[in-house]
């Protein structure tokens, strides 16, 4: 028989990554830096020991999917897999707990408004004055808590415990998303069910009336 050679592995899948993100306020939603090395530094204090991609820019949430479905994190992982030596950095992230840093297409900068429309300005004009961003992360699966994660657990619940940390997370965003721009909160993307990320917003409308 003639000999074949074996298949070249084809590398990591999405499925082997979740999408999480910060979410909060601000004036200008979309906003790019080149300080990559800031990027990584929110990454480490937001997710902690592991290994993943942190994606170089903030976002309104109407321009993390586009037209045809793709989001933002789908973006950031064709970037990685993209690259030839894919399977040394995904090896990386997972045994050395390594972060990179991507740069999303600049197509991102255009809005498309879900089916859900309530952080639209004509359905909730409040959000026109305090308008919503997201900074997004890519992160390789592990079962460890994420830094947030750790540091509420720790504070079980005390805001006075937990101020120091969010004082230094807003502290971080403001190379990207300067002042007024502050922090609500962070979750985790389902494309299956994308209004959960509005309804982050949407429970807050009602104090910023």
């Amino acid at each position: 028989m003639p000999d074949t050679a074996p298949a070249a592995p084809i590398g990591p899948s999405l499925a082997d990554f979740a999408c999480f993100y910060l979410y909060g306020l601000t004036n200008h939603p979309y906003q790019q830096s080149p300080d990559l090395t800031k990027f990584g530094e929110l990454y480490s204090l937001v997710i902690g020991n592991h290994g993943g991609l942190g994606i170089a820019s903030s976002f309104h949430p109407y321009q993390l999917v586009g037209p045809g479905g793709i989001s933002v994190w789908y973006a950031a992982y064709a970037q990685f897999y993209a690259q030839p030596n894919r399977l040394e950095m995904f090896a990386e992230m997972t045994l050395e707990k390594a972060q990179f840093v991507v740069v999303p297409p600049a197509s991102f900068a255009e809005y498309h408004v879900w089916s859900d429309t309530r952080l639209t300005t004509d359905e909730n004009p409040i959000f026109g004055r305090f308008v919503p961003f997201v900074i997004p992360f890519l992160v390789r699966k592990d079962p460890e808590l994420l830094r947030w994660d750790k540091e509420f657990a720790a504070a079980g619940g005390d805001k006075n415990r937990i101020s120091p940390y969010l004082k230094a997370v807003n502290e971080a965003i403001h190379f990207v998303q300067p002042a007024p721009a502050f922090v609500l909160g962070f979750g985790e993307f389902d494309e299956q069910q994308p209004e959960q990320l509005i309804e982050h917003f949407m429970s807050c409308r009602d104090m910023l009336l």
